[in-house]
């Protein structure tokens, strides 16, 4: 797969950008582990993101990557210190990449946005990036209206770069799914939420673990906002009966202000918010992350011996 091959991966895998928890620990986790570790900048200053960076090599030899997310008021400052950094790999999300791209390629890097449409990887592809991650709205945080199922094969069929599927991946089947929709690589977040490097609190491990399907919602579709997948729990129903009150921006803004960090750090079923992914549901066992990605491909690889033994009109 193009991934693996690009980056010299064992797994053909890169990890989601995942704000306050995308650390350097956790990015060097990932890619000693085989795939391909991404630092999650949020709304880090560049002093920040150079002194993680920093970090994350000390940490591992191998190849890892920042993500950039583009409403960051500090995005400018950021994009210079990748280049400065010497880091070869940058996702995006967010936002428009368009003002850095020939920087960042003059410098050598991958620029790799994470997209929910058809539209915006045509436009990605316009600009001249490398790849697109699409994510369907099975996954955590912030997402768009296309399942996987749908996205992936769209992207593969009208893009000519290369499409690394996101979104609702967790198993072996759905690793074997993906290459049939013609993905060329996987970003996995939830799922890596599961591994004992993972920097969350125990309380976040609690809930995922403890996640059915019906416990993982949306949150953020009306008035205008950003629909975001995250766990029920009493801040999730406040905010959804905001959105049934029609209550003022300001409203939200107050209930969700330092929300994800009282999740990732101090595990608060309260107040918290826990962005998760539906596959949160299939998730019942916390393992190194070394493990959590070996038994994700040998199960594909079972997978795959079984279904080519079947005949798949029977």
């Amino acid at each position: 797969m193009w991934l693996s091959e690009k980056f010299n991966l064992k797994y053909p895998v890169i990890s989601g950008g995942m704000a306050n928890i995308s650390t350097a620990v956790f990015a060097a986790a990932v890619s000693n582990a085989g795939a391909l570790g991404m630092i999650g900048t949020g709304a880090w200053t560049a002093d920040q993101v150079r002194a993680e960076i920093r970090k994350a090599r000390e940490l591992t030899d191998k190849p890892f990557g920042v993500n950039l997310m583009l409403m960051n008021p500090h995005s400018e400052e950021v994009s210079d210190v990748v280049v400065e950094e010497g880091i070869k790999v940058v996702t995006t999300g967010a936002g428009n990449p368009a003002p850095y791209i020939d920087k960042w390629h003059e410098a050598g890097i991958s620029v790799i946005p994470v997209i929910s449409s058809l539209s915006q990887g045509e436009r990605m592809q316009k600009l001249g990036v490398d790849a697109v991650v699409g994510e369907g709205q099975e996954a955590g945080g912030h997402i768009g209206d296309s399942t996987s199922m749908i996205l992936w094969p769209l992207l593969a069929k009208n893009l000519d770069i290369p499409v690394i599927g996101a979104g609702g991946v967790a198993l072996g089947s759905h690793i074997i799914a993906g290459r049939v929709l013609g993905v060329q690589g996987f970003q996995l977040g939830t799922l890596l939420l599961s591994a004992e490097e993972c920097p969350i609190h125990d309380g976040f491990r609690e809930q995922l673990l403890k996640a059915r399907d019906s416990q993982i919602t949306v949150v953020g579709r009306a008035g205008g906002g950003m629909p975001t997948r995250i766990m029920k729990n009493p801040l999730a129903r406040k905010y959804i009966q905001f959105e049934k009150e029609n209550r003022p921006k300001e409203d939200y803004e107050q209930i969700m202000n330092g929300a994800l960090k009282k999740a990732v750090f101090y595990g608060d079923k309260n107040e918290g918010c826990f962005m998760m992914g539906l596959v949160a549901s299939l998730i019942d066992e916390i393992k190194p992350m070394e493990k959590v990605l070996a038994d994700l491909f040998a199960e594909a690889e079972a997978e795959y011996a079984r279904i080519k033994t079947e005949d798949i009109l029977a």
